[in-house]
């Protein structure tokens, strides 16, 4: 019984410190130089009781299967006159270290009443460091008449002073190249009013006429929304987005009759479960 009782209690103690360890760690990743030690619980628990705590929490928190969905950004865009109906919706399902991820973007036009974009993508996810996780998958993009398949090798996660970074670089069916970054912050005004600054680059590594994309950075996009959680998995916001074709690219949009820059004022829901 005794012996029960001082299993239980370093079991206890394991947790207690692992959760403060977890908290007091640094966001820039630095660490003490022995990993293997749960601090402060070592220094007053018998090694043996430590090592069958530590199987336990391996046992009951590091097996289990969760999934997440969330729609970033559900938003209606005034796009200069021609407004479109924007989606960016991500998910997940699997364990600590290895899921599978579920993306999709595109926008609607109201007035040509078109899918002008729309893509899907599923990757296979693997934490490679405690905040960024190593994609590797398909993506598909629809338009009309014209569908296309690329292979995705990416990197997302939570980068230093908390940056939300997903960076993956696409090979097309046809051996195109590409790359896209996107970032995000959320700076809070209070516990419920979030101002997100964002920001997407894409990039090409040839020529793609047919499609108004040419080599180098092509589109840089920059925005802002402010949305106000109702309910943590339920947000209205409203906000702008600015986005702008660069180099080569510009050419090709403009012979296409195309403006290379638009400025819209967006409003629309962020929810998740």
């Amino acid at each position: 019984m005794l012996r029960r009782m001082k299993n239980s209690a370093a079991l206890i103690a394991a947790c207690a410190v692992t959760m403060t360890g977890a908290i007091a760690y640094s966001q820039d990743g630095s660490s003490t130089a022995d990993e293997t030690k749960w601090l402060a619980a070592d220094q007053y628990w018998d090694p043996a009781a430590m090592a069958n705590a530590r199987r336990a929490v391996q046992e009951e928190h590091g097996a289990s299967t969760t999934y997440f969905v969330q729609g970033d950004r559900l938003e209606y865009r005034t796009n200069e006159g021609d407004p479109v109906l924007l989606w960016d919706a991500q998910g997940w399902w699997g364990g600590d270290r290895n899921k599978l991820w579920l993306k999709s973007e595109g926008e609607y036009a109201f007035d040509e009443d078109i899918f002008e974009e729309a893509e899907i993508q599923a990757l296979w996810s693997s934490a490679i460091t405690r905040y960024f996780n190593l994609q590797a998958g398909v993506r598909h993009d629809f338009a009309p008449g014209d569908d296309r398949t690329f292979g995705v090798l990416g990197v997302q996660g939570l980068a230093p002073y908390w940056f939300e970074i997903d960076a993956a670089m696409f090979v097309s069916d046809n051996g195109d190249v590409s790359a896209r970054v996107e970032a995000e912050y959320e700076l809070l005004l209070t516990q419920r009013l979030i101002l997100q600054p964002r920001t997407e680059l894409n990039f090409a590594i040839q020529d793609v006429p047919e499609y108004d994309v040419g080599s180098g950075l092509t589109t840089a996009e920059l925005g802002a929304r402010l949305r106000y959680e109702l309910k943590r998995e339920f947000a209205p916001y409203i906000g702008v987005d600015w986005t702008r074709s660069v180099g080569d690219t510009t050419d090709f949009v403009r012979v296409n009759g195309h403006d290379p820059s638009s400025l819209s004022f967006v409003a629309g829901i962020r929810l998740w479960l």
